[in-house]
């Protein structure tokens, strides 16, 4: 049975052929039934079906990082007086 990766925006990827830049990485941009991938070579944006998405992958060369859980710190009220 296949082992189910799960992808997500902004993962890095490296594919098993170069594109014609060169570059073998490419960061997803969009995920579901198509995925979308930017070429971190030349920024060459593509669209291509799961099947083949998920048989042209080697390896994922990192994981975005969430930034949503810093906290931002609290603004000072304007109108309130000192």
């Amino acid at each position: 049975m296949r082992e189910i990766i799960r992808y997500e925006i902004g993962d890095v990827v490296k594919m098993k052929k170069p594109h014609p830049c060169g570059s073998y990485e490419w960061e997803i941009t969009r995920t579901g039934i198509d995925f979308g991938l930017k070429c971190l070579g030349c920024g060459r944006r593509v669209m291509i079906p799961r099947p083949k998405f998920e048989k042209a992958v080697k390896a994922i060369v990192r994981r975005k990082t969430d930034q949503t859980t810093t906290e931002t710190p609290p603004v000072a009220d304007l109108h309130r007086p000192e």
